[in-house]
């Protein structure tokens, strides 16, 4: 069978005559048709996930004031930004917490302010020289004052996630999301068959320069991201775009509580179905894609397996576990990430995003290793202790919410619901005030009724 060309497939995307589908719809075709005839109809398959994606980053350019400075500590609403590349180039972190605020406000809101054109206070020191006079600088900016706003992202859209419990006796604050005791929940992240490295798993499509989707704007992989593990199933991307045409509906600041700030992202890519091979991979299916469940109450890095599940056990709400039935929630956005594939296969349809084929493919083998510290432990972060009004009751701010779901395993009295689109409903009556669900929340959507 003659294979395609992506010259041919962007001529056809030119005359708009290109057949797109989403990745769940080829999963769909793939097992009612068969990839032989799923190629010989498909031209490209979309792919998204929108989801926390701790790193990531932006680098700024602030252009030169006069007299110039050669800045060594900045300052952008008092979250530290990285000075040690240039006189006045900064690289600010997602992940980065406020000296004011500690973990409640960070990079990742900067980020969010900045692409909302909001001002943001930037503040700078320096040691003075001849040529970079300048101490010090205090004024406010907004994303338009700058001359570049580059993000650049080192680790971005896991192929997969590990999904998260607790055995444990108390409540654990992870990157996972809030994680209750005794097994009473499950989270996962990911958006399983739609996410672009589980639809081209040998890299024949994703790798250097391939054009993506990146929060509301076109970007571009720029390699492997950081640890990257393919033969675990663990492989990410490396990512660039312009912060300046950036969108804050795919694009969101987020606080883990009791971990600290992240940024939620909205990624998608293009698959070219060039081959059957293709086909047959785009089709993949939720069923198929398995992790593991693994107990978060270890404090080592070799954290106990429970078991294999699959995305299809995951997203349907419910785990079982040695004949236990536990609540399952996502923390990855599946709402945003079907918008996401939807929108990138309009886009191509209409002839206004064309595809690159990489010019170099992702390594096929681990660039990761754990180094081993033999330190003294750390001291853990505590639980936080709340008060929470007697008879509170919770409500949804759906302007805040962008329907993660991390909510459906915390609440007991089942006041949060999902539709068939993942969109995630409030039903405040049911609420007993337990106050589980208060500050889980990555939004910060859900809020005290007084």
């Amino acid at each position: 069978m003659r294979k395609k060309t992506l010259e041919e497939i962007n001529e056809k995307i030119k005359e708009r005559k290109a057949v797109v589908l989403t990745a769940e719809e080829m999963a769909r075709l793939v097992k009612e048709k068969g990839a032989e005839e799923a190629f010989k109809q498909v031209d490209v398959v979309t792919t998204a996930t929108f989801g926390a994606m701790c790193s990531s980053g932006v680098l700024l350019n602030f252009g030169h004031s006069d007299p110039p400075i050669k800045m060594t500590r900045v300052w952008l609403n008092d979250v530290p930004a990285y000075t040690g590349i240039a006189a006045v180039d900064a690289y600010l972190g997602a992940t980065e917490p406020s000296e004011k605020f500690h973990i409640h406000y960070g990079g990742a809101q900067v980020i969010e302010d900045l692409v909302r054109r909001k001002p943001v206070v930037l503040r700078a020191e320096a040691y003075g020289t001849d040529c970079y006079p300048r101490k010090s600088i205090t004024t406010t900016i907004t994303i338009d004052d700058l001359n570049q706003a580059i993000m650049l992202n080192p680790r971005n859209a896991y192929q997969k996630y590990n999904a998260a419990t607790n055995s444990g006796s108390k409540t654990l604050f992870t990157y996972m999301g809030k994680l209750l005791p005794q097994m009473t929940n499950v989270t996962f992240s990911g958006a399983g068959e739609l996410s672009p490295l589980m639809n081209d798993p040998d890299y024949e499509t994703i790798g250097l320069g391939t054009r993506i989707f990146l929060a509301g704007a076109e970007g571009y992989i720029i390699g492997h991201g950081t640890q990257h593990s393919p033969e675990n199933g663990f492989a990410t991307l490396m990512v660039k775009g312009n912060l300046k045409e950036m969108s804050p509906e795919f694009l969101r600041a987020a606080v883990f509580e009791g971990y600290g700030c992240t940024l939620y992202l909205g990624l998608g890519v293009p698959i070219p179905v060039l081959n059957p091979g293709i086909a047959r991979k785009t089709g993949i299916s939720d069923e198929e894609i398995f992790t593991n469940l693994v107990d978060y109450s270890y404090p080592s890095r070799n954290r106990p397996v429970l078991k294999k599940v699959t995305y299809a056990e995951l997203k349907s709400g419910w785990v079982e576990v040695n004949g236990k039935k536990i609540k399952a929630s996502p923390l990855s956005s599946l709402f945003m990430a079907r918008k996401i594939a939807r929108l990138l296969k309009e886009k191509i349809r209409r002839g206004e995003f064309f595809l690159t084929l990489p010019v170099e493919r992702l390594p096929g083998k681990s660039t990761t290793r754990t180094l081993d510290i033999k330190e003294a432990p750390v001291e853990q972060l505590k639980e936080e202790k709340r008060d929470i009004p007697e008879k509170a009751r919770m409500y949804k701010d759906d302007s805040l919410c962008f329907h993660c779901g991390h909510c459906l395993s915390l609440c007991p009295a089942g006041v949060f619901v999902k539709t068939n689109r993942w969109e995630i409903k409030a039903q405040p009556e049911r609420c007993t005030g337990c106050g589980l669900c208060l500050g889980a929340c990555p939004a910060s959507a859900i809020l005290v009724r007084k």
